[in-house]
Parts: structure tokens; sequence; C-alpha cells
């Protein structure tokens, strides 16, 4: 610092000054010191720099899988809300879906260098897990039901099911079938119960519900006995990557889409219009997702107050070319 101060003619105070973003320095005087820490390859010392300012500009990122889609997007879009707002992001992956993979993640908060943290897992498991949150670090859950305890910021996933199955309502199917994912997530079973609600309105019956893992692979597999029903004329899928598996379970079949079957996914995935036929689905504004999160944390930070509340972000109907009324019995 004392090397910079020199090569721009100014005093270590400024430098420090100009390094921490403190106001104050006039801009020609800024430009000065900037210059030359570029021309000396001077990188302030952000450990140093957080002791003494007792902040770290982080933001740790506690989630299960990272394979699946949903997941995956929602971390990237709390990273760019976070790198806008000057905030670098510490992922904190849960090995293990159980109590004690989440107290281990909970516990490496401890041992972290984090301002904050946004919490993407199961609410079952921090009711169950004996979770205790480090004292002072805001908290956000995200896409959870986490009732009154926790700020969350939650997609509207029952909302989506019902978009999704009043369209297969409207083009004159009755027996539609819901190819749901895993019965120990939140996000899944929201969405069996939009299902479930728009069917029972419309005065039609919520045949068994098939189950997957999110992933192509087993919506084939389920989707393979899903379409043992001849009756079936429309899928709604609880993610696009079901979907897919479906996909490949209706060629096998010898099921044309949308002729002979109808299908729905839910996510809108940045490769759904590439399906073929391009994908009906639901859209899940995950920028939207991860702008309220780090917004919740901001405030946090601001005001030193935990705020328990649910934000919930809507989600938006894609109509593509997978849909279209049942065929008319010959």
């Amino acid at each position: 610092m004392g090397d910079v101060a020199r090569h721009a003619g100014v005093s270590s105070q400024t430098v420090s000054r100009v390094s921490n973003g403190y106001p104050g320095v006039i801009p020609e005087t800024r430009e000065l010191v900037l210059k030359a820490m570029d021309e000396l390859g001077y990188r302030p010392n952000s450990a140093a720099r957080a002791l003494k300012l007792g902040s770290f500009h982080t933001i740790g990122v506690i989630t299960f899988s990272l394979e699946a889609v949903g997941n995956h997007r929602t971390i990237q879009a709390i990273s760019v809300a976070a790198a806008k707002a000057g905030y670098a992001v510490t992922l904190i992956p849960v090995d293990l879906p159980t109590q004690s993979g989440v107290e281990h993640a909970f516990g490496r908060l401890e041992e972290l260098a984090v301002d904050a943290v946004a919490v993407i897992v199961e609410v079952h498991l921090l009711d169950r897990a004996k979770v205790v949150l480090p004292r002072g670090v805001p908290t956000v859950v995200v896409d959870s039901d986490a009732g009154d305890e926790y700020t969350v910021v939650d997609t509207d996933q029952a909302d989506g099911a019902r978009q999704a199955t009043r369209h297969l309502i409207e083009l004159g199917h009755t027996n539609i079938r819901h190819l749901a994912g895993p019965e120990s997530s939140f996000a899944a079973q929201r969405r069996v119960d939009g299902w479930r609600e728009s069917l029972s309105e419309a005065g039609l019956e919520a045949k068994e519900v098939m189950r997957g893992d999110w992933s192509a692979a087993s919506g084939y597999e389920a989707g393979s006995i899903l379409l043992a029903d001849p009756d079936c004329t429309a899928v709604f899928c609880a993610n696009d990557q079901m979907a897919l598996g479906l996909y490949r379970a209706a060629a096998e079949a010898g099921r044309r889409i949308p002729e002979d079957l109808s299908v729905v996914g839910f996510d809108d995935s940045a490769d759904t219009p590439a399906y073929s036929p391009p994908l009906t689905t639901i859209h899940q504004d995950f920028a939207e997702v991860g702008r309220r999160s780090v917004a919740a944390i901001l405030e946090q930070l601001r005001t030193r107050e935990h705020k328990p509340g649910t934000s919930i972000v809507p989600t938006r109907f894609i109509q593509r070319a997978s849909t279209a009324p049942p065929a008319v019995s010959s």
C-alpha cells in the first residue's frame, strides 16, 4: 500500500480509502490510485479487509443435488444477483439428504467466512435436523414451505400445476395423468396438489400418481408404466427432464405427441423449444427468485433484523406444440 501511495503521489490513507470503497475521494485522485494499483499489480487483501470491516461480502448457499435443473438454475440466479450486489457465493453442498448431512453443512458455516446463507433444502429436513444457525447470520430459505420461522422465497408451484392441468382440461382431455417428483420434495407435492385441485374442480378423477426423481431416465421408466393405460390422452410432468423421458416412452409405445398424447412440463428449461415437438411447459422465473433471495439477504444485513415471511414468485404458462385436443375415436 505504501508503494502504491508513493507511485500515485498520495497518502497511504487515501490508498486505503480507495481500496475499501469509501466515499470522499475526488474522482481524479481515485483514478490515480487505481492506475497505480494496476501498474504495480496491487490487489487488496480481502481477508484483512473483512476482518477490519466485519464483512466478507460472501453469501453461503446450502443445497442438495447439483444435478437437478431447478437447483442448478436457482444457484445460478442467486450467484448472478449476488455478483451484481458485489457479493461472492460459497457453495456448500449437502452430500446426503439426511439429518446428518444437513447438520454437517450448517456446521461448516462456522468455519467459512460468509455474511449470510441461502438454503435450498427440503423443509422436513430443516424441521427434523438439529440445526442451529450461527447467531446473527441472515438466512433465506428458497423453494420450501418453511413456515413463519424463516424468510422464504418460493415459486408458486401449485398455481403452475393448475395452469398446466386447466390447459389440458380446456383442450377436452378427461384422463389426465401426473408424473410427479419425489415424495420428499415440497415442490413436487405442491404440483401434485395443484393437479388434483384442478381435476376436482372439473369433476374429473385424479388417478394414481406416477413418481420419478426429476431425471429423464425416471421419466422414461415411470412413463412406460403410465402409458400402459390406453385411455390416457394427456400427462402433466412435474419437470421438463421427466417429460423428455416420457417422450421416449411414448415413441416406443407408438404414441404420437400431440396427436395421441398431450404432454406438459414444468420449469421451461432452455432446451425445451428443441424437443420434438417443442414442449408446452410452465415457466419458472429463476432470475426473479435469485433477485428476491439476495434482496432479502441484503435487507437483513442492512437492518440487522430477521423478518420472517414468504415472497411468492408467479409462474407463467408457455404453449408450444406438445398439446392438442384428444383424438376422436373412430
